[in-house]
């Protein structure tokens, strides 16, 4: 069964709705976690530096992930719409 055009939609929102907060949470989880290393180590500040340095690494990966997957699925709608634009030509020449 094919899924109607508002059940993608809300799909699509769900996907791409998550990204703003798995950017926050690993810049969050770095953070924090950096700090709390500082703490029970007593490195004056750089594991904290670390720790927020591995949360924008995530953060980044996570954006470049939804932006492949957000390539691959316009390169699929385009294939499908040049389908359907063949087979329509196709079918106005007959």
């Amino acid at each position: 069964m094919k899924a109607t055009p508002l059940q993608q939609d809300w799909k699509a929102l769900g996907s791409y709705g998550t990204l703003g907060l798995e950017i926050a949470l690993s810049v969050t989880v770095g953070l924090l976690g950096g700090q709390w290393l500082d703490k029970k180590l007593d490195t004056g500040g750089v594991l904290t530096w670390v720790g927020l340095a591995y949360g924008l690494a995530a953060a980044g990966r996570a954006i470049y992930r939804a932006m492949r997957k957000a390539n691959r699925e316009a390169e699929e709608l385009d294939r499908q719409e040049r389908e359907a634009r063949e087979k329509y030509d196709d079918d106005a020449e007959k």
